[in-house]
């Protein structure tokens, strides 16, 4: 059983009729719908809950962290902003959703702005799959259609990525790394682009399988630590010499 926290900041949905009326109970009342028939134990967290949802228990119990944020990302504090990549880089999976490229966690652990270009005009994105043998891409298409999406476009400041596993592009003509895959000390994240809060993107099956991929590809392995710090010699240095 792989124990996902998926964390919102739930205030477009609160303040925003348009957004209300695709998403009432929050976009992550509806990605948690979205993968409710996986293998899961779900729990879902908020920007205004104690500690942002986000307590030493629930962090240091959760495999896969999905975030989803966008107006509120200064609210975010420090403090628990340090605890998200202590556990990424410890090995909790870290699962990044669409304007999330700029969250404070995400922007720490990529070291780089993480900006972009962006357009709001309701444009055709085709997600076109780059990497087919990806666990993340088992199951979907060659392309993935979305007839609404903001735009998002090149040049995206991120490091560049250990894995491609899906680019996009808009009616204007841009493209977009949509898909892409880091390692963090321990841990695995996956950036994926869409989800722009006034289109219903996280109904579509499609981009449910990416994300339910993602966080089965992210569940951490459990292997043993590193360790760090003075080390004694393996076996004595008299039989290193002989």
């Amino acid at each position: 059983m792989i124990n996902v926290t998926i964390w919102n900041e739930y205030v477009h949905e609160k303040i925003h009729d348009e957004v209300k009326a695709v998403y009432p109970d929050g976009l992550h009342k509806a990605i948690a719908d979205g993968l409710a028939g996986e293998s899961f134990a779900i729990r879902t967290a908020t920007l205004d809950e104690p500690e942002h949802g986000l307590t030493d228990e629930v962090l240091n119990t959760t495999d896969v962290l999905i975030w989803w944020g966008h107006m509120a990302h200064d609210r975010v504090s420090d403090e628990i902003t340090a605890k998200v990549v202590q556990r990424v880089q410890q090995g909790m999976g870290f699962i990044v959703l669409h304007s999330g490229h700029f969250s404070k966690p995400f922007k720490a652990l990529m070291g780089t702005s993480c900006d972009l270009k962006w357009r709001e005009a309701g444009e055709q994105e085709i997600i076109w799959c780059v990497n087919p043998s990806h666990p993340i891409a088992e199951g979907i298409d060659s392309k993935i259609v979305l007839d609404q999406e903001e735009m998002y476009g090149e040049f995206f400041d991120i490091p560049t990525p250990d894995e491609l596993v899906f680019v996009s592009n808009f009616e204007g003509g841009e493209v977009f790394r949509s898909g892409c895959t880091f390692r963090r000390g321990s841990g695995k994240i996956f950036y994926f682009r869409p989800g722009h809060e006034t289109y219903p993107t996280y109904y579509k099956p499609e981009v449910l399988k990416v994300i339910s991929n993602a966080v089965k590809w992210a569940y951490p392995a459990h292997n043993a630590q590193p360790v760090f710090g003075k080390s004694e010699p393996v076996r004595p240095f008299k039989e290193i010499l002989v």
